[in-house]
């Protein structure tokens, strides 16, 4: 299983705008619904992915608990389909039933937001603070497939924490996400 990290980017950038369609609810979403002056965390994420399937069970209770405490948490899908179908829309859909996504699934068809956040795998995890500005680009936690390392998600729980008390959020020590590179269109 090939893994790829999370990209070096400086801290600090806001969030890029996007209009995207949800697979767990009709319609479309708009950045400016998701960053509306909370803190919000974003993931890059597929169906397909070992390293996603590892920690979505967790994740989806991770989101639940976020959105009690007033953080919104979206997540996005960008690989290509006509060679990945099992991530395609339906399937999309599918997942968020099964699993009860709290929280919109967003398809990126033209992986132009892909890009624009610079995603390179999945799950690839972004913390915005209230004024949308990046604070974390980083894994969930230190579990992956296979390292007997319990799944947790502390390390993206404790940036939520720090900002619900009002605190900064360190630039240091901010270990990259791991997990399949994003499937990029020919």
């Amino acid at each position: 299983m090939a893994a790829t990290e999370t990209t070096d980017l400086a801290l600090g950038f806001v969030a890029p705008d996007f209009s995207l369609p949800n697979a767990t609810e009709e319609g479309t979403v708009h950045a400016k619904e998701v960053f509306a002056g909370r803190p919000t965390v974003v993931v890059f994420m597929c169906n397909h992915c070992p390293f996603v399937i590892h920690v979505l069970e967790s994740f989806v209770a991770f989101a639940a608990d976020c959105k009690t405490r007033g953080v919104d948490v979206v997540a996005i899908s960008s690989n290509d389909v006509a060679n990945y179908p099992q991530d395609g829309f339906e399937h999309m859909k599918a997942l968020a039933t099964r699993q009860g996504f709290t929280f919109p699934y967003l398809y990126d068809e033209s992986q132009a937001v892909a890009r624009a956040y610079d995603a390179a795998c999945t799950p690839d995890f972004s913390v915005f603070d209230r004024d949308a500005k990046c604070v974390y680009r980083g894994q969930y936690d230190g579990s992956r497939p296979g390292n007997d390392v319990p799944v947790t998600g502390d390390d993206l729980r404790r940036v939520v924490d720090l900002l619900l008390a009002g605190e900064e959020v360190p630039a240091t020590g901010q270990a990259p996400s791991l997990g399949c590179n994003i499937k990029w269109k020919g």
